[in-house]
């Protein structure tokens, strides 16, 4: 079998040492965390770990029951497994020189992006979207010089099963 991209929703206590237990389960077992993104969940004292992986389904299998039986963890869903909303934002800090601005301005608005910061040699252009729109943006982008990159990885909620239609 192959290794397949999974991204994990962990919905957890939020308490002190509970992503640390998680990131070693993965650690202790040679398995790379590709992305992790964290913050606040609906209920208050529960948070949501977004966790992107690579492995092969039964690997994903075992990963999922050892992550159930750590103390905090309240549910684990692989989104793999049916519709899901996935995101990512990306602030990308490209070079503006007189002769690029203009083409830099079209391919943000090409992209739905916007431009955050500006002076007098960067704008800096802030984009949402699936992996494959923030790559498609980077490699536009790369010849006029993209001199920093910072994104926050994947988020992702599960769909809701919609009745009738």
């Amino acid at each position: 079998m192959s290794d397949e991209q999974h991204v994990l929703s962990i919905l957890v206590e939020d308490r002190p040492g509970v992503l640390s237990r998680i990131a070693g389960l993965f650690s202790g077992r040679g398995f790379n965390i590709a992305s992790l993104c964290v913050a606040n969940a609906a209920s208050e004292g529960l948070s949501r770990i977004t966790l992107v992986t690579q492995a092969d389904p039964l690997v994903i299998e075992q990963i999922i029951k050892q992550l159930r039986k750590l103390i905090n963890v309240v549910k684990v869903t692989d989104l793999a497994e049916g519709p899901a909303v996935y995101r990512e934002m990306a602030l990308v800090k490209v070079s503006a020189k007189p002769e690029f601005r203009a083409e830099i301005l079209r391919i943000v608005d090409i992209f739905r992006c916007k431009v955050i910061d500006v002076s007098a040699e960067h704008y800096t252009v802030e984009v949402t979207g699936d992996q494959g729109k923030i790559t498609a943006l980077l490699d536009l982008l790369k010849p006029m010089g993209v001199k920093e990159i910072a994104r926050t990885g994947v988020t992702a909620l599960s769909r809701e099963q919609r009745n009738g239609n």
